[in-house]
């Protein structure tokens, strides 16, 4: 019989993690702070007392070092996690994620293997500034060669974790700060769940239907999911039925269960906290409009996130541009007002 206890983000990550270093002596993790510290958003909390510090590695703070070192690791045969703190750090070592982990595979015909887990923190909403504060998975997703993860739960966090280690491709493993359960940081609770003890895996490009409903759909990901079920809950007291699309994964993506659902309510609202030009909301918008022959559409769709600005460190600022619960209940209202006709928004 399954054992379950309710665990924040964090502690599932940690326990994920854990696991697979139990059961494959080849994974090991490295990164800043990520030893006695158990990193700073609690992703490798307690493996330093299980594992040691020859699996868990504390390194200098030099991303391109260890990120390089995690690539050749993996293709010497080890299965290497390796943190990179803030995603907004990539830009000091993006040559070595873009044009060695994403590449080298292909570039060797498929003759080696890297199968690097690369987690990292994103988000904002507690007032860390333009240079630790953005999202960014859309940037990555961009890039070919590397698989993208992003969970909104405890319990997909462990799964999809563990399908990462054992994943035979770098993938990166995207956690938001405001979902990991964090004592020092308000979070919201829906994302600490009830989480099995034993190990299990939760296969990539399988989006999840986390509120079922009929009167429009919100395709969403990351901590966005939780404030579109509190959003949800309020558009249901107004006798508007949501349904919420968790993507889970960015790469690959699951087409068919955003048609499936657009196509059964007509109405669709993207709501992302990454960037609003060139991002998740642009692709999702043109998987749909490219089906129309299959998907009808009641109204035009709508698009949620941040507008092409730095993430702001006022407060009152920050709350403006990344979206919250009103503005996706408000979006929502929108959305069911409009309709269309000879393809014009009335």
């Amino acid at each position: 019989m399954s054992t379950t206890r309710k665990l924040t983000m964090a502690q599932a990550i940690a326990e994920g993690i854990g696991q697979e270093m139990e059961r494959d002596n080849t994974v090991f993790v490295m990164g800043e702070d990520i030893g006695k510290y158990g990193g700073i958003f609690g992703a490798t909390g307690g493996l330093l007392d299980k594992f040691g510090p020859e699996r868990i590695m504390d390194t200098p703070i030099s991303e391109t070092a260890f990120i390089g070192t995690a690539t050749g690791a993996a293709a010497a045969g080890l299965r290497p996690i390796a943190e990179l703190m803030f995603v907004d750090f990539f830009g000091v070592c993006m040559d070595q994620i873009y044009n060695h982990l994403a590449k080298n595979t292909y570039m060797a015909g498929g003759h080696i293997k890297l199968p690097v887990v690369l987690t990292t923190a994103i988000g904002g909403g507690y007032s860390d500034a333009a240079q630790h504060s953005q999202c960014l998975y859309a940037t990555f997703a961009h890039m070919p060669g590397l698989k993208v993860v992003v969970p909104s739960n405890a319990y997909d966090a462990k799964g999809l974790m563990i399908q990462a280690i054992r994943d035979d491709n770098p993938v990166m493993f995207m956690y938001h700060k405001g979902i990991m359960g964090l004592p020092w940081m308000a979070f919201f609770e829906g994302s600490s769940n009830e989480v099995p003890q034993e190990a299990y895996t939760i296969p990539f490009g399988q989006a999840k239907v986390v509120r079922a409903g009929n009167d429009l759909t919100i395709v969403t990901l990351s901590q966005m999911v939780q404030k579109s079920l509190l959003a949800a809950e309020e558009l249901a007291k107004q006798g508007i039925s949501a349904e919420v699309i968790d993507l889970r994964t960015l790469v690959p993506l699951d087409r068919k269960a955003v048609l499936k659902s657009v196509g059964k309510t007509g109405r669709l609202l993207v709501a992302d906290e990454d960037y609003l030009g060139f991002g998740l909301t642009g692709e999702i918008a043109a998987i749909v409009a490219e089906n129309l022959d299959t998907v009808a559409l009641k109204a035009p769709i709508k698009r949620l996130a941040v507008p092409n600005v730095p993430i702001p460190y006022s407060r009152p600022l920050e709350q403006f541009v990344i979206p919250q619960v009103k503005g996706i209940v408000e979006a929502s209202q929108a959305l069911m007002k409009g309709r269309v006709a000879e393809g014009v928004a009335a």
